[in-house]
């Protein structure tokens, strides 16, 4: 039997969360869990999240893994949220330090932080594999969005993160720390190289022109039609489109409280002496 995919869409940050699992053992993972954070109030919920603990109790999966693509910076992880309901280890690609190192000066962290990724169960290199159950998965490293994007390739199916959008959607920006339009030029190569049948699953889907919403196409499809990078796309040309894109962007709205738990594995800063939590807003620091 083949891998079973269910996919959870969170409204407010327009982000897909998977359940994989093997139907014969019952191994699953969680891709990209979602913490609901109202950035005006500061306050944060589980309810997008326990929707997907609902879901792998009530199909009595056992949970192995919750997989990271890379640190969001549109959305905060619910990974702690998932990790202390069903277990299971939190994942992402080794280049984690080099964002958190990124992010500590940015945010002036000092050693509040650790940057060796050791808030995060398993780091992730380039050619890994995993499994659930009898079925053997691999990481693949895709930088570009960021520094340490990377895709989960298993039984046919690719979770990619931000690295594609849907086709009508295109690509995710390149302009964060880190980030490089020609590097994930190469790393969508590396996704187009995986066959056409593969299908592409993506972290977000923004609905262009009001469609409805949509998470899963082939690579050929891609390679067909996905409005910034076709299979006969050249390099110079992307790294153009993408810069000249990136331009005109404004900053994700939860950039500031996403970074700072993210690149944390979800857990938030310490309480400080009155026993709550705070979160650094710098100035001036990031692009807009």
């Amino acid at each position: 039997m083949n891998l079973q995919v269910r996919a959870f869409f969170h409204t407010q940050t327009s982000t897909l969360t998977y359940v994989i699992h093997d139907p014969l053992t019952l191994e699953a993972a969680v891709i990209d869990p979602v913490l609901d954070f109202d950035g005006a109030s500061g306050r944060s919920g589980t309810s997008f999240a326990d929707q997907v603990i609902e879901y792998v109790l009530a199909t009595k999966l056992h949970l192995k893994w919750i997989l990271e693509t890379h640190a969001h910076a549109d959305h905060l992880t619910g990974a702690q949220h998932v990790k202390a309901r069903l277990g299971g280890q939190i994942a992402i690609g080794c280049g984690i330090t080099q964002v958190q190192s990124t992010f500590q000066d940015i945010f002036n962290l000092g050693d509040s932080l650790n940057t060796d990724g050791r808030d995060f169960d398993h780091l992730f290199e380039e050619g890994d594999s995993f499994s659930l159950g009898q079925i053997e998965g691999r990481v693949l490293a895709t930088p570009g969005h960021t520094n340490d994007s990377l895709s989960y390739v298993i039984d046919g199916n690719a979770f990619v993160g931000d690295s594609l959008f849907m086709p009508d959607a295109g690509t995710a920006r390149c302009d964060f720390p880190g980030g490089s339009a020609r590097t994930l030029f190469q790393s969508v190569q590396k996704l187009y190289a995986l066959g056409d049948d593969v299908r592409i699953h993506v972290c977000h889907d923004y609905q262009p022109g009001g469609r409805e919403m949509a998470y899963v196409a082939t690579v050929r499809e891609h390679k067909k039609a996905n409005i910034h990078i076709k299979a006969d796309t050249l390099e110079q040309d992307f790294v153009q489109k993408r810069e000249s894109r990136d331009k005109t962007l404004d900053m994700p709205k939860l950039i500031i409280p996403s970074l700072q738990v993210n690149i944390r594995a979800g857990h938030w800063p310490a309480p400080e002496t009155n026993g709550v939590v705070y979160l650094k807003l710098p100035i001036n620091r990031l692009d807009s």
